[in-house]
């Protein structure tokens, strides 16, 4: 192991578009949350984004799980949005989020002179050390662009060591990577295929993910359509570095990212804490690829689009196509219910189901703002006061649930689903 480092150095970062993610994250291990909130991130024009006025909540609630907090301000700023910009840093600096994720020159400026730190976004593609001392005059934290390879990544990190690169801090520059999660044919997340086909850049956060849609090649001359392997051919499938977090961080890397901000409450606790555990199985030596065999099912079990295992991080060329336009994922969740009340004494909800049946031997996901994610299997099934081995839909029942769930979770029926198909 070339740097020493310890597990405190060490910042699992997960997505958060809602609340209910925020406090899967937290619940899962995570020691870091990214979001956006406002205009000026990559999800602006989707769900997953929070408003100003909910920062100042969030940055309360990510200090009381000592949690960092990073606002996403990754999109290009164009003249008439520069008071907006810093009306955005100003709210963040007063609410009391951690740093800014920018890659706009405006943005990184204008940040660093009010005294609201800066990481800087993988949009600013930063592939080599020169690009990472010129970035070091603004900000501690750096993420390199997603196409490196390990030794391009060392190379890196080990001339930051040598060169004892620091940030406006005085401390020396930390290194991001994305670990998890989806992967843009573009460079780095620079594309301009949503802009051309519909004028709604990429780049703005209103990306039309036109890449994700199977594309036949026709001759125009004879009409005749040409064959190619898979119609997917600008969907790529996720990056997974499970299977090499050893490496990852036995060059010296100190921030893992986990894509997903779009993503459920479950994904992000899933991946959250597979991550975690690989992470302090790397720690405390027992790393090895039975665990590896262990936590990739795990992660099958959320939203994916198939998984490219290492990625450009093995100097692999990207060739690792989805093949299919829906999710993997070898689960899914339905709606089926609400959370009545919970009686903490004695552990038991109280749960309608207006929209599904439930069995004893379910295994069930409840899901709420402050609750985040809890899982867990029907042992037994009360109706109207008796032990009854199903409840019908439109029933209220209660059963046992060993964490604490809250009124108003919504509650879900997981279920195996094998090639695109529920069993």
């Amino acid at each position: 192991m070339k740097n020493k480092i310890a597990r405190k150095d060490i910042e699992i970062m997960a997505p958060a578009g809602s609340f209910e993610a925020l406090a899967a994250a937290i619940n899962a291990g995570a020691d870091s949350v990214y979001f956006g909130a406002g205009t000026m991130n990559m999800r602006s024009r989707s769900s997953a984004n929070f408003s100003l006025d909910d920062l100042t909540e969030i940055a309360s609630i990510c200090r009381k799980a000592e949690v960092k907090s990073y606002l996403t301000m990754n999109t290009i700023i164009y003249g008439d949005e520069l008071e907006l910009m810093k009306t955005t840093c100003d709210t963040a600096l007063v609410a009391g989020i951690d740093a800014v994720i920018a890659a706009d020159i405006a943005v990184i400026q204008y940040a660093s002179s009010i005294g609201l730190p800066v990481h800087i976004s993988v949009q600013a593609n930063v592939s080599n050390i020169e690009a990472v001392k010129f970035f070091a005059n603004f900000v501690e934290v750096i993420v390199l662009a997603r196409e490196l390879t390990l030794p391009q990544i060392d190379e890196i990190i080990q001339a930051i060591e040598q060169e004892n690169i620091t940030g406006p801090s005085g401390e020396k520059i930390k290194i991001e990577l994305f670990a998890h999660g989806a992967l843009c044919v573009a460079v780095s997340g620079k594309c301009y295929m949503s802009l051309g086909n519909y004028n709604s850049s990429a780049n703005r956060g209103a990306c039309f993910q036109t890449c994700r849609r199977a594309y036949r090649v026709t001759d125009e001359e004879t009409g005749e359509e040409l064959v190619i392997d898979n119609k997917y051919v600008m969907s790529p499938k996720d990056i997974c570095t499970i299977n090499i977090i050893d490496r990852l961080l036995e060059t010296g890397v100190t921030i893992f990212k986990i894509e997903g901000r779009g993503r459920s409450a479950d994904y992000v606790s899933t991946v959250t804490a597979v991550y975690r555990e690989a992470i302090e199985s790397w720690f405390d030596g027992t790393f090895d690829q039975a665990h590896i065999d262990q936590w990739l099912p795990r992660l099958e079990t959320v939203f994916n689009r198939g998984f490219w295992m290492g990625g450009y991080y093995l100097g692999e060329k990207l060739g690792e196509w989805t093949g299919y336009s829906c999710n993997r994922a070898t689960e899914t969740k339905h709606h089926i219910g609400k959370v009545n009340k919970y009686f903490t004494k004695i552990k038991v909800a109280e749960i309608a189901l207006p929209a599904g049946d439930l069995k004893t031997g379910n295994e069930i996901l409840i899901i709420g703002p402050t609750t985040g994610t809890v899982r867990t299997i029907v042992n037994e099934l009360r109706l109207d006061g008796k032990v009854v081995t199903e409840a019908a839909k439109g029933s209220t029942v209660s059963f046992i649930i060993p964490e604490k769930v809250r009124p108003n979770d919504k509650v879900y029926l997981i279920t195996e689903r094998r090639f695109g198909q529920t069993v």
